[in-house]
């Protein structure tokens, strides 16, 4: 069984881009900053990740850089050649769904309010014609 379930704040804002093609698809990558349990100093590992379609739009739509979020998915490894010749190896968690971890208040409070906005609730206005990640 290969299942991870990460709980941390993004480092920065996800990098969004799109496959080429004629079925072009969004694909996000991210880093997770989580924090290490049970340690007594801030120590977090930065945990590479990457989410794609209408998950990563979304991602990139109401994330930014520490926002905390919740994510489960599995990890993948790969490996390339680089332009030196050296072999490279990687390794991500692919991202089968997300959620927010913290309120919209905090949320604003932790990345200066750079999110779309909310009403006193926390809530965002969706239209009932965008589609969520989740449909």
């Amino acid at each position: 069984m290969n299942k991870v379930v990460l709980m941390g704040r993004l480092t920065r804002d996800a990098d969004l881009r799109y496959t080429q093609g004629e079925n072009a698809m969004a694909v996000a990558r991210f880093t997770l900053a989580v924090d290490r349990r049970g340690k007594k100093q801030d120590t977090a590992d930065f945990i590479s990740c990457v989410a794609f379609g209408k998950s990563a739009e979304a991602l990139d739509k109401y994330c930014r850089k520490g926002t905390k979020i919740c994510l489960d998915g599995h990890i993948q490894t790969g490996s390339y050649t680089n332009k030196d010749g050296a072999k490279v190896y990687t390794t991500d968690v692919i991202v089968d769904s997300w959620e927010f971890a913290e309120s919209k208040a905090v949320a604003d409070q932790n990345t200066g309010g750079d999110h779309p906005a909310a009403d006193e609730g926390g809530f965002v206005e969706v239209s009932k014609d965008e589609k969520l990640p989740w449909d």
